[in-house]
């Protein structure tokens, strides 16, 4: 049963990773309501997230290639200024996965325990869905990526830092504090998915070396490994959606539902039908 139980969870993953809906709150809430009735784990979520940022390099592959080049060919400041808009945006996504490097490191206990209690879940759901709600009613959403300043580089960087708890939602976070500095929609999510890219990689990485041998995990190595080619392939499909529907309308539907779903949380919580 373990391996349908993955299949679905990836399925999970996959669709809710982009969209500002928290896909580790997500796969905490499933999770309970799957034969097993258990937490997947901070690790399970960690490793299945490599599968849709590779689906993130696919879909912005050009984007990568051309940032990552340039970036490289312009610390000599020969070939290509050390100014160069690509350039810069590489320095960007440097400077914005530092404060989650630092955290995830500092708070690793806490975020495998702690921070994915359903009571915290509930309530930053709501919380950040009003956040996300009004940030995209009052934002001026005029400036696009390539008017990303350094300093707002860092707030972004810090906003994916709070993507630790289940229920922020990184695309979320870094969305909202992109409209609050003032940028599109098209251009906060894509600067939230570029630089969600390392900073996912190397705690999947990490997630993968130290925890996927242990025996007392939920799943194993190839159930793991299944969920996660899922989550690619949705994930792929779901990017491509995402960056459509954008272009074109708000956030307010990924709002209500939020807001639904921490208030549902909430009810099952206090009534005793589900544990925290």
């Amino acid at each position: 049963m373990h391996i349908l139980e993955a299949i679905f969870l990836g399925f999970v993953q996959g669709l809710t990773e982009f969209l500002p809906v928290s896909s580790s709150a997500h796969l905490r809430i499933v999770g309970l309501f799957l034969p097993d009735a258990q937490d997947p784990g901070a690790a399970f979520t960690a490793v299945t997230q490599l599968g849709t940022e590779t689906a993130v390099l696919i879909y912005f592959w050009k984007d990568i290639t051309r940032i990552v080049g340039r970036w490289f060919r312009s610390l000599s400041g020969r070939t290509v200024p050390r100014n160069d808009p690509d350039a810069r945006l590489g320095w960007l996504v440097i400077l914005g996965t530092i404060p989650i490097g630092v955290a995830g490191l500092l708070l690793k206990d806490s975020i495998e325990t702690t921070f994915r209690s359903l009571w915290i879940v509930a309530i930053v759901l709501i919380g950040f869905g009003i956040v996300l709600g009004v940030l995209d009613v009052v934002g001026k959403k005029a400036r696009r990526i390539e008017h990303m300043t350094f300093g707002g580089g860092l707030l972004i960087g810090v906003a994916q830092m709070l993507a630790l708890v289940p229920g922020v939602s990184r695309a979320g976070a870094t969305v909202s504090m992109g409209l609050a500095l003032g940028y599109t929609r098209p251009a906060a999510a894509r600067f939230a998915f570029l630089l969600a890219v390392p900073a996912v990689f190397l705690s999947g990485l990490y997630e993968a070396a130290t925890s996927l041998g242990d025996s007392g995990a939920p799943f194993g190595l190839v159930d793991t490994l299944v969920a996660t080619v899922v989550a690619f392939v949705v994930g792929f499909v779901v990017i491509a959606a995402f960056m459509n529907y954008i272009s074109k309308r708000s956030f307010l539907p990924f709002v209500v539902y939020r807001i639904a779903l921490g208030i549902v949380l909430i009810v099952l919580l206090s009534l005793g039908v589900i544990q925290p």
